[in-house]
């Protein structure tokens, strides 16, 4: 029994400390680019959902992405605004997810 609860106390913390690691190891990045509605603009889902598409060269990143703090509200539907978005971006389900903290509208 003591044994178990050692190996269950270790794996606790061995899941704890990666979780901590992945967290501190969050880059913040602004990125710029055109954002859009996946579903209104791109024809994507059924459910209204921000993309921001970024140039990279000569081809289109494409950021899904995720509002939060300063940025939640700022949804773009019906067309696209060009934009400087502040936040962290991870990789899931081979998709770039970009956690919005702050959005800036840039003017043409």
């Amino acid at each position: 029994m003591k044994t178990c609860l050692t190996a269950i106390a270790a794996a606790m913390f061995v899941l704890a400390f990666t979780t901590f690691l992945r967290a501190e190891n969050a880059k913040q990045v602004t990125l710029e680019g055109r954002l859009q509605c996946a579903h209104c603009a791109l024809h994507e889902g059924d459910k209204c959902r921000d993309v921001l598409m970024v140039k990279e060269g000569d081809k289109d990143v494409r950021y899904d992405v995720v509002l939060t703090g300063d940025a939640k509200g700022q949804h773009v539907c019906q067309g696209a605004k060009n934009v400087k978005i502040t936040g962290t971006v991870a990789r899931k389900d081979g998709k770039n997810i970009l956690t919005a903290t702050k959005i800036e509208e840039i003017k043409a």
